[in-house]
Order: structure tokens, then sequence, then C-alpha cells
């Protein structure tokens, strides 16, 4: 397993008295890419700002590269490259010309600065675009470069906030595909903040569900589907012919299975508490079932985040 990257420790930043983020405790590890999904005003952009060292939490701690942010927050932004969700170019320079002075910004020698804005901007499909002024850029053109502006000092972590806000459909899918490349190829460390849930899903090995400054879970598709949906995390569909009383019996009897449903005359849900899918299916042949479709129900982000909501709002209703 790799080590941590970004370390949270009870962060919590207060406005008024009124916590913004509260008691946030959270590790990331060095090479995946981890979401920090909730609404807006869940307090993602006040973590972030904490994590870069851009603002001073009320109290808790927060180490990135092995770096107290708020102690050392020039060396964290060093390693780390930032793209906010209100992304900002000089209007009447190049997209070039642009990384060029990110790069001296960051004292980066001309040649080696000039060497590495090409090879970015050819790697996030801008080559023919780098000598057009920003002014002219389209939303998702402006995202991609701000790709290249935060790489363009070779951190070992970058933080997107909202990236895909504004951009079309067909714009959003190759910002994500170039994440997932950058991550894969470069081992890369990504923090991705964000309320579109598809998206999330689509790229990142781990989830942070955030709701009111609370971080209320955190892990995969699946461990997040264990903790909210409990025994019923796993759902074998099932459609075959004939269904026998006997048949639903056998099943009911496996160990793992906490319940069957009898959708139709030819149709079973099977509530297991693990993926025994194979099992099911010799218990059918067992029983002289014809099997017309067997398939395991994946509890997809946008259940497991409506989910937390709807137990969420009972408890504070309660």
């Amino acid at each position: 397993m790799e080590e941590p990257i970004i370390e949270l420790e009870g962060l919590t930043k207060n406005y008024d008295g009124h916590p913004a983020v509260d008691q946030l405790s959270l590790t990331i590890r060095k090479g995946e890419i981890f979401g920090l999904l909730g609404p807006n005003g869940a307090g993602k952009s006040t973590s972030i700002l904490m994590m870069l060292g851009l603002s001073e939490p009320t109290s808790g701690m927060v180490t990135v590269c092995g770096l107290n942010s708020t102690r050392n927050p020039l060396d964290v932004k060093r390693r780390v490259g930032y793209l906010p969700d209100d992304l900002g170019f000089y209007q009447q320079m190049t997209g070039l010309e642009n990384l060029l002075y990110t790069a001296s910004l960051n004292g980066i020698p001309k040649k080696i600065a000039d060497e590495r804005a090409h090879d970015l901007l050819k790697q996030v499909g801008l080559s023919d675009a780098a000598d057009k002024k920003t002014g002219k850029y389209s939303r998702g053109m402006k995202q991609r470069l701000g790709l290249a502006d935060v790489l363009i000092k070779d951190p070992e972590v970058i933080i997107l906030d909202e990236p895909t806000l504004g951009i079309d459909p067909e714009g959003v899918r190759e910002l994500l595909h170039l994440i997932k490349q950058l991550n894969e190829q470069q081992n890369i460390t990504v923090l991705l903040s964000s309320h579109q849930l598809h998206q999330v899903q689509q790229v990142c090995d781990r989830v942070g569900i955030f709701v009111r400054g609370k971080l209320l879970a955190e892990g995969n598709l699946d461990s997040l589907a264990k903790q909210l949906f409990f025994k019923d995390s796993y759902v074998v569909s099932v459609e075959a012919t004939p269904i026998s009383e006997a048949l639903i019996e056998a099943i009911n009897q496996l160990s793992e299975v906490n319940r069957v449903e009898h959708i139709t005359n030819t149709k079973l849900d099977i509530y297991c508490q693990s993926d025994i899918t194979p099992v099911i299916a010799q218990k059918m042949l067992e029983h002289s079932a014809s099997i017309y479709h067997i398939s395991k129900k994946n509890y997809g982000l946008d259940e497991i985040y409506h989910r937390y909501f709807e137990g969420r709002e009972s408890i504070e209703t309660t």
C-alpha cells in the first residue's frame, strides 16, 4: 500500500462561530484519485484552501507531501498543482505564453520551460491552439490549458476543484480521460472535488461524501455500499424457468442469502451478504431451471449518495 500524501486530522474552520469544515479527518494515499463529493456549500473548497495553506484552520492539522500546510505554505505550493473552479488566464496572452509565464514564476529555466510547455500542450490536445490568445479559448480549452498549467511545475499532487463545470459532454469525457491517463502514466495523486456523481464514479479510486462541513463516509463503491445497504449490499437478479418453490427454498437456505423476492413467474431478486452468483447459478441447474439471465446489481454512486442524504435527513428530523 502506498504511503499517505495528504493527511487531515480534526481539521476545522469556523466563520462567525459556525463550522464550514467540522472535524475533518482523512488520509489520501500517494498515486490514487480521490473524489471529494458533496453539494455546493458543503465545505469542499474551504478544505482545499486549508490544504494549500491559503486559509488557516481554526483547529486541527493538515499535512501535504509531508509538510504542514499552515507552517510551510510556500513549500506545499511548490509541490501541489491547483486548478480552481473559477479559472483565469491573461486573455491577451497565448496559451503557450501563459504556460511560460507560470513556469517563470516557479523558477523553471527557460529552455526546460519551453520544452515542457510544448509537451504539455500536446498532451492536453492544444498544440494547434498554442499561439492562440486565451481570450478566444472555449471553456473546455481553458480547462485543458489549466491542467497543463498545474502540471508545468511537475507537481506530486494535483487538486482539481469542479474541473468539469460548464464543459460540454464531449469536453468532460476528454478531460476525465486525460486525468485518468496522467494518474496511470505518471502516478500523480489527484484530489477531485465535485458535485457531479457520474463523473466522480468514472475516475476515482475512492470517494469521500461531504455534507455540511462533515465527512459522512469514505471508501470505494463496494465499501460504501456495504456501509449503507448492510446485508443487502449484493443483489443477484435471475431470470429462469421453471422457478419452483423447492428452488426458492433451496436458495433461501444458503448461509449468505438474506431473502429472496419473487418478482415475476420467471424472475428472482436474491439479496446476499456477498457475491455468490456462481453458487446461485449452480442451485438453479440442480433444480433443472434454464437460466436466461443472471447478473449482480452494483449500487452506483447516485444511489449511495442519495441514501446518505436520506439517512442524514431522518437523523436531523428526529
